[in-house]
């Protein structure tokens, strides 16, 4: 009898043990969903900075250092690669912050605001980066409640042999916070 109660509750530990790591393996992968669909946007909007910074240029060509700006960042990105780790996230911003200096020396062009081909790129951007901001926010929540189950006991004991370990958020840069931050600038008037 004594047997057979011992592997009862080995049983149910084991049991225990699979539907914590089961737990936490369904987490992590909807995480990585989540980084997915991140991804799918941040490539979106890689492949709209060639256009936007070319007819961009058409209007402000001695800007050069800002181009170059832009196309260096972008260039980080494309070195950081199909990661979500947070080399990617950095390089992420910082062409964020590229894009958005580059948006706002547009500003000081009216005839550049007016380009039809300028505008429906504009569009874009504008719809891509609510894209982005809508999956930030579900990648985030997803990266919280995966900290949360890897930090809470009994998971903690589980989930470090098995390599579960915190992961990173997606934040915004310092720059693109700044930029989300400041208030539009309005003028009336020439």
């Amino acid at each position: 009898m004594d047997l057979w109660m011992i592997l009862l509750i080995l049983a149910v530990i084991g049991g225990f043990i699979v539907m914590i790591y089961n737990r936490l393996v369904a987490l992590r992968q909807k995480r990585n969903n989540a980084f997915s669909d991140i991804d799918v946007q941040l490539k979106q909007r890689y492949n709209l900075v060639p256009q936007l910074v070319e007819t961009v240029k058409g209007y402000a060509s001695h800007e050069k250092e800002l181009f170059e700006n832009v196309t260096d960042a972008r260039a980080q990105v494309g070195k950081a690669g199909d990661s979500s780790g947070p080399s990617r996230m950095k390089a992420e911003g910082l062409l964020g912050g590229a894009m958005m200096s580059l948006l706002a020396v547009a500003e000081n062009y009216p005839d550049l605001k007016a380009d039809q081909n300028f505008q429906r790129l504009m569009d874009e951007l504008s719809d891509i980066e609510n894209k982005i901001a809508a999956s930030r926010r579900f990648f985030n929540n997803a990266t919280s409640e995966y900290n949360t189950a890897v930090g809470q006991f009994p998971a903690n004991l589980i989930a470090g042999p098995f390599n579960f370990h915190p992961a990173t958020f997606f934040e915004l840069s310092e720059e693109e916070e700044k930029a989300v931050q400041k208030a539009p600038e309005v003028k009336f008037g020439s």
